[in-house]
């Protein structure tokens, strides 16, 4: 199996000039992660002319999906989720 390609965030448009379809890749520093829930609220505030609460230039984020609560928590887990739900607001 090939080594991961290393990528330190935030990413630089060399970085993903070298990127292939299929290649494993292994990520460090900071990821956001958000639902559709939060792109739609990022995309509604640019269209408003709002300033971002975060700076989303050359950053990561992980497209995530809720799971159940399980009983007794305050939270479930989070997983991926297809791109395709965001296609919209991207």
């Amino acid at each position: 199996m090939q080594k991961p390609f290393e990528i330190q965030a935030p990413l630089t448009a060399d970085i993903c000039a070298n990127l292939n379809v299929g290649e494993r890749v292994l990520l460090s520093g900071g990821i956001y992660t958000g639902r559709d829930v939060a792109h739609r609220r990022l995309y509604e505030a640019i269209g408003r002319g709002e300033t971002l609460p975060i700076n989303l230039q050359n950053e990561i984020m992980f497209y995530a999906a809720p799971t159940p609560t399980r009983p007794g928590q305050i939270i479930g887990s989070i997983g991926p989720t297809t791109s395709y739900r965001m296609d919209a607001f991207t």
